[in-house]
């Protein structure tokens, strides 16, 4: 398809964070932009303010008259989107051209140099470290953020189209119909199983992704994978590593080995090696397409981060709240770590919103352990997203398998009682559903309340 002849987009779960990156690129573009979402939002919001027109019932009728002609208008859906949404299955009726997300991105960055980041976890980190990194190096780079960035307040970066940075994701294996130059794998833990149902199709997934680079793109795989690639990480056999490691002043200041020299004391703040991990690759990424050292010293240490990805919330002498998208155990684990650096011995109240009924269940050992290290945990109910409920699973039954000492299961009415009861320095919310809308109330709440 020629997206050149092409004059209407509709968008089918507009609001979603890859969906809007989509909106915003084909608006600049001047294409004629619309689309659907559940619910109204602050991405939807900033969608209307553009001038897109969204709906927020799945009612053809409601359909602009502008995008019925199935010969000029291109229909995009995301994966979240049921089969028996009413829209979809007008425009399926009607034979328009109906693509997936993933499709779109792949159509849109196959004439770019493209850099892809993949994993099951980091992804949007890495992605907009690289795309702030290569802004700043003044290359031609359009970029996809899976979350905002708090540098620049978006999740779609343009300045021009030499190079594109996407995200790679594996969900439904979406990141096959990307057309990578350059990529990075950032993790392979078991993930999606509703999808891949083991490890071994996830990591065959993740061979037919890198398969897809030419002869001469690189791919940089952290050091704890073991797949072929440039290696990166804390090792110092990896290709790529960071050593001479301090914290000083809120920074980590580093010197980065690679394999042609290595660049000292270099400053970066988000905390969590987690996210220092991914600095090192989007580093060396931007260093393999000809970004120079003195640009991406001064990018990297300038970097902000992405909205809940480790975001302080409230940040006080006595009291710390910080909210993370964080739905795996792994990433669970992140966090922790990550505190436990910063805030050595200082008690923790976790609260944890289960994403999907099916990672619930495929995890729940997993979770128990990530959660169990946490002083107090409170639990919200399982988030559904795209799926029904499973019987047996839900956050009770999670609950019972984690060992911390105070542990409860909460409302969104309950939630700040129970905060107040248990009275500890620090907190933190974590969920990949609807806890960032709570999140937002909680910090208002906590602040009138003078924590």
């Amino acid at each position: 398809m020629n997206l050149n002849s092409i004059n209407n987009i509709y968008l089918i779960g507009i609001g979603g964070i890859g969906m809007s990156a989509l909106a915003n690129y084909f608006h600049n573009i001047n294409k004629r932009v619309s689309g659907y979402d559940i619910k109204q939002s602050k991405i939807t919001d900033s969608l209307s303010y553009k001038g897109i027109k969204i709906i927020f019932k799945d009612n053809a009728t409601h359909i602009g008259n502008e995008y019925l002609d199935p010969e000029k208008t291109l229909v995009i859906i995301t994966p979240a989107i049921p089969k028996t949404n009413s829209i979809l299955n007008f425009f399926a009726n009607k034979n328009f051209k109906i693509i997936k997300r993933s499709e779109a991105l792949g159509m849109i960055t196959h004439n770019t140099n493209c850099l892809a980041i993949a994993g099951t976890h980091g992804k949007t980190t890495t992605t907009s470290i690289l795309a702030h990194l290569m802004l700043k190096s003044n290359q031609k780079v359009i970029a996809f953020l899976g979350g905002i960035s708090e540098n620049y307040k978006s999740n779609f970066i343009d300045n021009g189209s030499e190079f594109s940075v996407v995200e790679a994701d594996e969900f439904d294996r979406s990141f096959l119909h990307l057309n990578p130059n350059l990529a990075c794998i950032t993790s392979m833990d078991a993930d999606h199983l509703d999808i891949y149902h083991n490890k071994t199709n996830l990591k065959i997934a993740f061979k037919e992704f890198s398969e897809l680079l030419p002869s001469k793109g690189s791919l940089f795989v952290h050091e704890s994978i073991n797949f072929p690639g440039l290696s990166y990480g804390f090792d110092p056999r990896s290709d790529y590593c960071a050593q001479n490691l301090s914290l000083h002043d809120g920074f980590y200041v580093f010197d980065l080995k690679t394999p042609k020299t290595t660049y000292k004391r270099l400053k970066f703040s988000l905390p969590g090696k987690h996210n220092l991990s991914n600095a090192i690759v989007a580093f060396a990424m931007a260093l393999e397409v000809g970004c120079d050292e003195f640009s991406l010293r001064d990018a990297i240490e300038s970097y902000k981060g992405v909205e809940r990805r480790f975001t302080y919330k409230i940040k006080t002498d006595n009291f710390i709240y910080i909210d993370d998208y964080a739905h795996h155990p792994k990433e669970i684990d992140a966090v922790w770590n990550a505190i436990s650096e910063i805030y050595p011995n200082t008690k923790t109240t976790a609260i944890f919103q289960p994403h999907l009924f099916s990672r619930t269940r495929d995890f729940s050992d997993e979770f128990a352990n990530s959660l169990s290290r946490f002083d107090s945990v409170l639990l919200l109910d399982i988030y559904p997203a795209r799926e029904l409920p499973i019987q047996g699973i839900n956050s009770d039954w999670l609950l019972g398998k984690i060992n911390s000492k105070t542990k409860k299961l909460v409302t969104k009415n309950t939630l700040m009682q129970s905060i107040k009861n248990i009275d500890n320095p620090i907190l933190v919310t974590m969920g990949a559903g609807d806890i960032d809308l709570i999140a937002d109330e909680l910090t208002n709440n906590l602040l009138k309340n003078e924590i």
